[in-house]
């Protein structure tokens, strides 16, 4: 498999070879359920579907009941595709832990990041703010500044950095370091930080 759901459960360290601190995040990966295998022939492309977490029958519609039913699992919450790697055999219904990776291996970890809300400049791009709070300025110090010219062009161009929603955005975090997997609590720890909030989604591609 290229990949697996799991969740994050928050952050720790641990100590490498050399005694370094390092900070890590802990994830809950799998167990996934194989719930349905596309292919060239009945969807145009080869791929396989995922799905994790449980979640009540009530809360799920009558279609998505069947979906699960024909995979023979209880309704999950997530599920997502993942390309079908070459000579692999995976069948409908079986289970993927995360054993399926191994330490020391690299992998992309998808999330969305939290949202921020509405936020001004030096939070959302950095911006110093005016400076200084002499000469009359007793508000001024996080204010944008001027956003552009007066006669030409008389207006301000699409893309400019200004305040507005913060955070709440699809991040996909590249090249982290898998530290340590604990099958017996499906856990991987990997080095870094990785988007969301503690009990968020993630998507860990190889």
């Amino acid at each position: 498999m290229q990949g697996l759901i799991g969740k994050k459960i928050g952050m720790t360290s641990v100590f490498d070879a050399n005694g370094k601190n390092i900070p890590c995040t802990v994830v809950e990966v799998g167990p996934c359920v194989v719930t349905q295998i596309k292919t060239q022939e009945t969807d145009g492309y080869e791929a396989v579907q995922v799905a994790f977490d449980d979640k009540k029958e009530k809360k799920t519609t009558k279609a998505m009941l069947g979906h699960f039913k024909k995979a023979n699992t209880t309704p999950k919450r997530q599920v997502h595709e993942f390309p079908k790697d070459n000579g692999e055999s995976i069948n409908l219904g079986d289970l993927i832990t995360v054993e399926n990776f191994s330490n020391e291996q690299w992998v992309n970890v998808t999330g969305v990041s939290k949202g921020k809300g509405f936020q001004g400049v030096v939070k959302r791009h950095g911006f110093s703010g005016v400076g200084d709070s002499t000469h009359g300025q007793h508000n001024r110090l996080r204010a944008p500044g001027s956003l552009g010219a007066s006669s030409y062009p008389s207006r301000v161009f699409k893309g400019m950095r200004m305040a507005g929603q913060d955070g709440n955005r699809t991040v996909k975090m590249i090249g982290l370091q898998i530290m340590k997997i604990i099958p017996e609590h499906n856990l991987m720890v990997l080095k870094g930080s990785v988007p969301g909030a503690k009990g968020s989604y993630l998507i860990i591609e190889r």
